[in-house]
């Protein structure tokens, strides 16, 4: 994935084949990128954003999004991304190329702390670690708010 290029749908954000996860320190993003690479990740496969690189991505695709990017969960996950972001949270992109891949990276974002992690499907987004609350999914609008348990802002 490029960062300066990511993939959108409908104007927002949507790496799809990817897994996105948020850290609340580096601290644990890099114990997870060091995890994954022993799990046979590829360096390339592995993309890092900082809050502030994440808070710029999702502030552009608010601007940008598609009135489309509403009906299903797109734009609560771009706002969930902020949250995280204005909260200190670190992120990152993992390709995960096949079923394995998947369930090893929901491995290792469980093992490192990870405060959120989702499998973006061409249809569908999948929660890979259960919230603190163990918030169940559940159909995304705008109205019904984020179904993810957003730290609370930390400064640094």
């Amino acid at each position: 994935m490029d960062k300066a290029h990511p993939p959108t749908t409908f104007g927002v954000f949507k790496p799809v084949g990817h897994i996105v996860m948020a850290f609340h320190n580096e601290d644990d993003l890099h114990t997870a990128e060091d995890s994954l690479t022993h799990h046979g990740f590829s360096r390339h496969d592995i993309v890092s954003y900082t809050p502030e690189e994440m808070l710029a991505q999702t502030e552009h695709d608010i601007h940008q999004a598609s009135p489309l990017a509403s009906i299903g969960q797109d734009m609560n996950l771009i706002k969930a991304h902020r949250a995280f972001a204005q909260a200190g949270c670190s992120f990152l992109i993992v390709k995960a190329a096949d079923e394995q891949h998947i369930q090893d990276a929901a491995e290792v974002a469980r093992q490192t702390h990870a405060a959120a992690a989702q499998r973006y499907g061409r249809l569908i987004v999948e929660e890979l670690i259960s919230s603190p609350r163990n918030l169940n999914q559940v159909f995304e609008s705008p109205d019904r708010g984020l179904d993810l348990d957003v730290p609370p802002h930390t400064t640094h």
